[in-house]
């Protein structure tokens, strides 16, 4: 493979401090997670490893993944972009259009062949021999086959690459299908999100391009440290949940005072994401804060779920998992029934006690 600069050999260049580049090291450690024993591991793949080259195609999407990708504030999407990675093909992003954006696609290919990653945004659609989006003029579905077939691993940017999203809603007449169906020899990262958190994407970036590895995956192929926490597990609004204290209409008085918005149709107790704890736009909001519920959008199918309105209707387990219509009886009938119970026992001890008294007297 060509030789390419490190992202160190890279800050170096632009006049970044070793003070400043080990700061950055710990950031990313922080933003993944990881503990401090991580930061000389980081520092040294930044220093000894290769940018990596990327190819970034787009099918059927509406471009709300890149939006996002470059309002990333930890790491910056600059740093990725123009450092740690080395982004060769970007039908958005790249100043090349036409026979010279199709040629620099396929000198990457060639040149890195096996050493790429490929990104894609969007998905293909199957239908009328993928006549449905066009890119360069050919099917994306025939472009995505030639780009994948010499890559290193595939990441599946937002819930159409991840799981098809509205182009895959019913009746589906374009046969919008997701990437894993169509590439199915290849390592894919599912990011799914419509789109995903900024963070999210440049975190799991840094995590492939430090560790030389993908990510350790749920079962259905989503990053595990972004993925495998519900919404619901650490929503600010969760003690309502639990104290059966739910918003009944927009803009009620329970609105206003924060309430729980289940009632309302949030999928966040069915929803695996990284919202209640990143958050959008560097940690100031999500969803749920700016008062709508989640719509479930990193969920496969979400789209053909019914209204993002109507709340889920099988939770039936105290507590956690509980009926938003039964919790709050439930929790008054556990302790009205602990006042009668209490009750009981008194009256029993009180005529215990008065028996025994005439027994004594006799």
């Amino acid at each position: 493979m060509s030789q390419i600069e490190t992202f160190y050999d890279v800050m170096r260049r632009q006049g970044i401090t070793r003070r400043s580049f080990m700061k950055y090291c710990s950031l990313t450690a922080a933003a993944l997670g990881l503990s401090p024993s991580f930061v000389p591991k980081i520092a040294h793949a930044m220093e000894t490893k290769p940018r990596t080259p990327v190819i970034w195609v787009h099918g059927l999407e509406c471009t709300c993944c890149s939006e996002s990708f470059i309002r990333a504030a930890h790491p910056l999407a600059k740093d990725v972009v123009l450092s740690m990675i080395s982004l060769d093909y970007d039908d958005t992003l790249m100043a090349a259009a036409g026979h010279a954006a199709e040629a620099a696609l396929e000198e990457t290919i060639q040149k890195y062949k096996g050493n790429y990653i490929l990104a894609v945004e969007g998905n293909p659609p199957l239908n009328e021999d993928g006549m449905f989006c066009i890119t360069g003029g050919k099917p994306f579905v025939e472009k995505l086959r030639h780009a994948a077939k010499d890559a290193k691993a595939i990441i599946s940017w937002g819930a159409c690459a991840s799981y098809g999203c509205v182009q895959a809603a019913k009746p589906n007449p374009t046969q919008a299908t997701p990437v894993h169906k169509v590439i199915t020899d290849k390592p894919i990262i599912k990011v799914p999100g419509c789109p995903p958190i900024a963070e999210v994407m440049t975190g799991v970036i840094t995590y492939m391009l430090t560790f030389d590895r993908l990510p350790e995956l749920d079962r259905q192929g989503r990053p595990a440290m972004f993925y495998s926490q519900r919404i619901h597990d650490k929503c600010y609004r969760r003690p309502h949940f639990d104290a059966g204290q739910f918003v009944e209409a927009w803009d009620d008085e329970h609105a206003r005072k924060g309430y729980c918005l289940y009632k309302m149709g949030c999928k966040g107790p069915t929803t695996y994401n990284a919202c209640s704890t990143i958050r959008w736009n560097e940690g100031v909001s999500f969803p749920i804060q700016s008062g709508h519920g989640c719509i479930g959008c990193s969920e496969d199918g979400f789209w053909d779920q019914g209204s993002f309105y109507d709340r889920v209707t099988d939770l039936t387990q105290f507590g956690v998992e509980a009926n938003a219509d039964k919790i709050g009886l439930t929790a008054a009938g556990v302790v009205g029934a602990g006042v009668a119970a209490h009750a009981a026992v008194s009256a029993l001890k009180a005529a215990q006690r008065k028996t025994q008294d005439k027994k004594e007297e006799a």
